[in-house]
């Protein structure tokens, strides 16, 4: 039988902490890639923060990607 751990919320939580690893390891505010990417900061801090449950779309995660110049599967790596 497969895992059924791999739910929406376990994505969405790998993908939001990839995001802010990656953001700080390039030393950029939320502001920077917020600037970057078209979006608010206060989004970029939404979709960050866990507690916030914002969801974001495949166009907006690959806004971001683009911003940190990496590509989107790695927001998905654990």
């Amino acid at each position: 039988m497969k895992d059924t751990s791999y739910n929406d919320e376990y994505y969405y939580t790998l993908v939001r902490n990839n995001i802010k690893r990656i953001r700080k390891e390039r030393n950029m505010t939320q502001q920077n890639l917020a600037d970057l990417t078209d979006l608010s900061r206060e989004y970029v801090c939404d979709i960050e923060n866990e507690k916030r449950n914002k969801h974001f779309t495949i166009a907006v995660l690959g806004r971001i990607a683009d911003a940190l110049q990496i590509p989107i599967t790695e927001f998905f790596k654990k």
